[in-house]
């Protein structure tokens, strides 16, 4: 009988890790993997040219183009539309900030938290107190390291992940020239024309013809190529450098900051220049700037100090302790869902009064289908969002069997 019983318990132990170990790699899927989309359509963005209407993806680490390039008898491109590019057009003329603007701590510091949830769930998945201390101590550590040196340390760009900068330097790309890094307004302005006609448009409920389709593709080709380095990584940051500095060039001395390459100079400078993109208001701007560099600053220490307490509970067997660390990863799709929604009211609520239109403050659709003058919006979960589902229940499953073990084990030390 206590045989069978040691048996059964092996198996769910066994179980119970392997469910958490799989959660692990989910994880890391998950970080790579879309997680929502959002996409616009009207009549004045026909389906042969856009099949998905004008459609993005978020991702934990940006971002990105949902388009795709068309290939059609009556329509050939050579490269797909940036429609990131085009949601930020039509939606500056309510007065609202460019995508970019959101959401710019959590992006940063995404594979620092995502890090921190897997060493969290490892720690979980040991059963033997001795080498759960070693696994979060060690894990900690080196996050604790790697988080530093990309926040504080010069060029800690190098450290992040190549996703992250590649959307910094897409959305750069939107209103700069290449060469030399100069803010290029009035291309910006010439892109947006044909936008500012479709929305004109559709706010008094007409359609007008696409009429001139090359004209992304021609400004396209004045841009010259990026700085060369030695990876398509390297290369964006060097890229960055040349935008940054000819951007400093234009500030008096005074003012002007040096490049350091670290994560915290480039966030806060990115997110400047965003704001700034269509409503360069600097006495708007940069106090929203100054806050989100000191908020950013707190959720550095908040995770240093996140990580001690995780040690110092594993350390004394604080059970709370332990069971938070499967609790917060099993609850990631209800941190981003929250997020996400907290993030579109602050789009729809923080409008630039320099928008071409004046609207009342609203909320813009979190799911399902949302309608503003000819405009629909479709906002729904992408594959990363349902994988967190998945993971979530994995996670419960594995908390319910490793629940049941630590009783029975409790019950036989008695």
């Amino acid at each position: 009988m206590t045989e069978a019983v040691s048996k059964t318990k092996s198996k769910r132990g066994i179980i119970s890790s392997l469910l958490v170990l799989a959660s692990v790699v989910l994880l890391v899927a998950i970080y790579y993997s879309p997680v929502w989309w959002v996409a616009l359509t009207a009549p004045n963005y026909p389906k042969e040219a856009f099949p998905d209407g004008v459609r993005i993806n978020f991702h934990m680490n940006g971002v990105f183009n949902g388009c795709k390039k068309v290939n059609k008898a009556e329509l050939q491109e050579s490269e797909a539309l940036d429609c990131v590019h085009e949601m930020d057009t039509i939606n500056h003329y309510v007065g609202m900030y460019p995508i970019a603007a959101g959401g710019v701590i959590e992006r940063a510091f995404s594979p620092f938290l995502v890090s921190f949830l897997a060493v969290m769930l490892l720690g979980f998945m040991c059963t033997r107190p001795k080498l759960r201390l070693a696994i979060v101590a060690i894990g900690f550590s080196a996050i604790a390291v790697w988080m530093s040196m990309a926040w504080w340390g010069k060029d800690g760009l190098n450290y992040q992940n190549a996703g992250y900068i590649y959307a910094l330097v897409t959305s750069m790309d939107q209103d700069t020239e290449k060469e030399g890094g100069s803010i290029a307004l009035a291309d910006v302005r010439k892109a947006g024309t044909k936008s500012l006609k479709k929305l004109k448009n559709s706010l008094a409920g007409k359609e007008i013809e696409d009429d001139d389709e090359n004209e992304s593709a021609t400004t396209a080709s004045a841009s010259t190529e990026k700085p060369k380095a030695n990876s398509p990584k390297l290369e964006n940051i060097a890229h960055l450098r040349s935008i940054f500095d000819a951007d400093q060039a234009k500030h008096s001395e005074a003012e002007r900051q040096k490049w350091n390459g670290s994560l915290r100079q480039m966030m806060s400078w990115h997110y400047q220049k965003n704001l700034g993109r269509y409503f360069n208001n600097p006495a708007e701007i940069k106090p929203m700037v100054k806050t989100m560099g000191m908020v950013a600053d707190i959720v550095y220490f908040g995770i240093i100090a996140a990580m001690l307490l995780l040690i110092y509970g594993v350390w004394k067997g604080i059970k709370p302790l332990y069971w938070l660390m499967v609790f917060v990863p099993m609850a990631l799709p209800l941190f981003f869902v929250i997020e996400y929604s907290g993030w579109l009211y602050w789009y729809g609520h923080t409008l630039n009064q320099m928008g071409a239109f004046t609207v009342k403050p609203f909320m813009p659709t979190v799911f399902g289908l949302g309608k503003v003058a000819q405009f629909t919006t479709h906002s729904y979960p992408a594959i990363g969002f349902f994988m967190m589902l998945v993971m979530s229940v994995m996670l419960a499953l594995a908390a319910l069997i490793r629940r049941k073990y630590l009783k029975e084990n409790a019950k036989e030390n008695d």
